[in-house]
């Protein structure tokens, strides 16, 4: 496969808000590799089989090398991909006696079908034999090559749109304006509309903006207390983020995680009951803060977390709810089980 991002100069233009590439006859190109790389770590963390012989779940994906790319000439997109991957994956026997083991996936490209992959499954480095070897070769294969093939089919759904500009002669997009009044809704959401504050918010820097508001509850398997540390541990934020991160857990005491792409301040703390803090992302205007309530309800067999989040800009609490959602709470269950 030749080489993505390389040819002629005059055949590649950028994408422009005029859209001046007229009937899409000019070679334009994308590179998706950043969300690529980010959709298969995902979905691979969230391969788990079962069997007689116990349960086997890939915990984290320590090699992915490769690109992706999308091009359009004429109207026509083409997808291309190469990825070499490796998993490692943690199997519990009925017995209760762990095992561990890696999934190396050499060939998903563009070029090959999902049936062509070449999977190779094996134990770690003196690891025993052991049953849970067959189960994952004999499942946990299939399961891998299902997911992989969503990512192709994301890929192409997720993208497709916004790669084909309107022609000539095509019928015009609708305003911007005109889906600002349409919301995704998730399953963890209790108000799927935003609450708009009646005035806009002073931040730090004197500058004063208009901020909305929105709820979110999830359920987890697990104790009040157990959820409680994992949310003011800095080893267990640490875990469940796979990134380095600072978390003094403290009232006062601040945090940062995710790259620095994440920061804040807990202002309030009760032991297995509630969290607060002020938080903010990075993009955010200067100093700007959202605050944010965590409470936790003991339900018995598990703890059922009702989030509340104040202040957050207008125009980011669809990417701040789904950061949460995604980010905290799928991360927290595909990590611990929870």
């Amino acid at each position: 496969m030749a080489k993505w991002g390389e040819g002629d100069p005059r055949w590649i233009v950028e994408e422009r808000a005029d859209a001046t590439n007229v009937n899409n006859w000019h070679w334009t190109e994308r590179d998706v590799s950043g969300w690529s790389s980010e959709c298969l770590r995902q979905l691979l963390l969230a391969v788990r089989v079962e069997g007689a012989e116990g349960v086997c779940q890939l915990t984290d994906v320590p090699k992915l090398d490769g690109e992706a790319w999308i091009n359009n000439r004429k109207g026509k997109l083409i997808f291309l991909y190469e990825w070499q991957l490796r998993a490692n994956w943690l199997g519990t026997s009925g017995a209760g006696v762990k095992f561990r083991g890696t999934v190396d996936v050499f060939n998903l490209s563009d070029e090959n079908d999902m049936d062509d992959l070449d999977i190779s499954v094996s134990l770690g480095k003196d690891q025993p034999n052991t049953p849970l070897l067959d189960l994952m070769k004999r499942t946990g294969t299939q399961e891998v090559r299902r997911v992989l093939g969503d990512y192709v089919r994301q890929l192409k759904s997720e993208f497709s749109q916004g790669m084909i500009l309107p022609t000539a002669g095509g019928p015009k997009k609708p305003h911007p304006d005109a889906k600002k009044s349409q919301i995704q809704t998730t399953k963890t959401q209790i108000n799927p509309a935003p609450r708009c504050s009646s005035g806009p918010a002073p931040c730090s820097s004197g500058v004063r903006i208009s901020t909305c508001s929105f709820s979110l509850k999830e359920t987890f398997q697990t104790s009040p207390d157990e959820l409680y540390r994992t949310f003011i541990n800095q080893e267990f934020v640490q875990v469940f983020t796979r990134s380095a991160a600072l978390v003094d857990g403290r009232r006062g005491g601040r945090f940062q995680l995710l790259d620095g792409n994440v920061s804040g301040e807990f202002t309030q703390l009760v032991p297995d009951q509630r969290i607060e803090m002020r938080w903010r992302f990075r993009t955010w205007p200067s100093e700007h803060y959202a605050i944010i309530s965590l409470e936790l309800v003991d339900q018995g067999d598990e703890t059922e977390l009702r989030m509340e989040c104040r202040g957050v800009p207008v125009g980011e609490e669809e990417s701040t709810r789904e950061g949460w959602t995604r980010f905290y709470f799928q991360a927290i269950k595909q990590t611990f089980g929870y």
